[in-house]
């Protein structure tokens, strides 16, 4: 009887103390289930050194398959491509998606973190893979250093596709302060504006949030000052790109509007316009099917899809 006491008290105990754990670590608990999923579909973790830094990767699809580059945005890292990498190594891609230069567990020196220096990054990152050319995908700021990517190295890029990308001017409704709340309103608003579908968030998860993305405030706010800059904008630049390109978009977009996205589209001639209904900024995230089936048909076709447009569902 004593020791079966002893074996609740012990389990008991290890409860509360993984509820307190969770209860103040709760992205730690995330991330944990973020990786262990992309394991068990076959995700390689690696690092790799590249330009003098050590970056990190995952890395997935048979050694045969099309090689596809896949460029986070501000403040991510190479985990928000979860919903997408397994199914495109499925389809018979190989999938490499860095954390770029001072974001997720590469390296973070003491550098300005300009579009520039990222693109580099992803430019060093590939030869440092063996990969020579790829199809390159970039989201949000990734799709800025995609884009700029193929205009600087039009030979390492085959196709191109960029999802609710920045990279073009447009008048913001909100300052840079946005992506670096200090409190849990400040990480409400913003998730308010990345999705059209907030998740109400209890206080302790907000709290986390705040805790994580001030950490991260340092970097982001090198970043964003680079672009604000305007040096690597591209406005004047897109009728340059050359490749096969894909331009996906949420419709209900309220960080870069989807009227960037038809600018683009306007500016290079030969590209596909997706707009997702329903969907905002994180698009490849939350409308994963459709944002997955217009890219896959969009790589695969022969000849090169070119011009147009088409509309999807978010829950197509």
């Amino acid at each position: 009887m004593k020791l079966a006491l002893r074996v609740v008290a012990v389990v008991l105990l290890l409860g509360a103390a993984v509820g307190l754990a969770f209860y103040r670590y709760p992205l730690w608990f995330a991330d944990q289930h973020t990786r262990f999923h992309l394991w068990r579909q076959g995700v390689k973790s690696e690092y790799v050194e590249a330009g003098g830094y050590r970056l990190h990767y995952f890395e997935a699809g048979a050694a045969d398959g099309t090689p596809l580059v896949l460029v986070h945005g501000l403040g991510a890292r190479g985990e928000d491509w979860g919903a997408m990498i397994p199914s495109l190594a499925a389809q018979g891609f190989h999938v490499y998606v860095p954390d770029l230069l001072g974001y997720g567990r590469s390296s973070k020196p003491d550098v300005s973190y300009s579009i520039s220096l990222e693109e580099q990054t992803v430019a060093t990152f590939m030869q440092a893979v063996h990969v020579s050319r790829a199809d390159v995908g970039g989201w949000s700021m990734g799709g800025w250093v995609a884009m700029k990517l193929a205009l600087d190295h039009p030979e390492m890029v085959d196709r191109l596709i960029v999802y609710d990308s920045a990279g073009l001017y447009f008048p913001a409704t909100f300052g840079p302060e946005l992506f670096t709340p200090s409190d849990p309103a400040g990480v409400r608003r913003l998730i308010a504006i990345l999705t059209p579908k907030p998740r109400a968030i209890p206080d302790f998860a907000a709290k986390a949030m705040v805790r994580k993305l001030q950490g991260n405030a340092w970097v982001v706010n090198r970043s964003t000052a680079s672009m604000i800059g305007g040096r690597d904008l591209l406005d004047f630049r897109l009728h340059g790109i050359s490749q096969p390109m894909l331009i996906v978009w949420g419709a209900q977009d309220e960080l870069i509007p989807l009227a960037s996205g038809e600018a683009i589209h306007r500016e290079v001639p030969q590209s596909v316009l997706d707009v997702v209904g329903g969907c905002g900024h994180l698009a490849p995230a939350e409308c994963a099917k459709p944002v997955l089936e217009g890219t896959v048909e969009f790589l695969r076709s022969q000849p090169p899809m070119r011009g147009g447009g088409r509309t999807f569902a978010a829950g197509y």
